[in-house]
């Protein structure tokens, strides 16, 4: 008896949670249905790459997590970014490897906008990227510990053909690396090499845990 109890509270919780899932989408999709929509939160696993034009290197992304807080009634959002440091990796003078430990903090909030003629969505955000553990050679070079972009980076990112608010999907972007400061000796090496614009940006988000909100 006890276990058929519990089989029928999960069940109940699966078919809310589908419920609020399928309402949702309904939603997004159709435009003018909703007249005073719930908010969903939503919270996307990914993993992602950068191609780093200036050192023309390729910087592993993630796992990371994308928290937002979606009004289904605007198809807005707010939303933070949980990004663990990154290693990367390239040869100065198309010889000399170098390595460093690459930082990623958000700066204020991020936002997006759902479309809700289709779904298609535009995220933005600000983000400081921190250099530390710098290696040239495998020597260990003074960059102090707040090496790190003069400004931040603004980053703006177009959901992909497969994208869905309540699957995940591909975002890309293009962004500009400003020069950057504090880096103690290593300061003009650095903003030699890693500065620039054209760099570009894939994250891949899985399906999303979603709670009505």
């Amino acid at each position: 008896m006890a276990r058929t109890k519990t089989r029928r509270s999960r069940i109940r919780k699966i078919a809310a949670l589908a419920t609020a899932s399928t309402a949702a989408a309904a939603v997004l999709s159709v435009p003018g249905v909703a007249q005073a929509a719930p908010f969903l939160n939503v919270s996307y696993p990914f993993t992602g790459t950068s191609h780093i034009a200036g050192p023309d290197d390729d910087l592993a992304l993630g796992p990371g997590t994308l928290s937002a807080r979606l009004d289904v009634a605007t198809g807005e959002a707010t939303a933070s970014v949980n990004l663990p440091p990154a290693s990367g990796s390239f040869e100065l003078i198309g010889f000399l490897p170098v390595s460093t430990t690459v930082t990623f903090t958000e700066v204020g909030q991020s936002t997006a906008f759902v479309d809700p003629r289709g779904g298609a969505t535009e995220a933005k955000a600000k983000m400081n990227i921190k250099l530390s553990n710098v290696k040239i050679a495998g020597i260990p070079a003074l960059v102090g510990n707040n090496c790190q972009t003069e400004t931040p980076v603004d980053l703006t990112l177009n959901s992909g053909p497969d994208w869905g608010v309540l699957t995940g999907g591909t975002f890309t972007g293009t962004y500009t690396i400003p020069k950057f400061e504090n880096c103690l000796l290593s300061t003009w090496l650095i903003n030699l090499v890693i500065p620039g614009a054209n760099n570009t940006i894939t994250l891949n988000l899985s399906t999303p845990t979603v709670t009505p909100g």
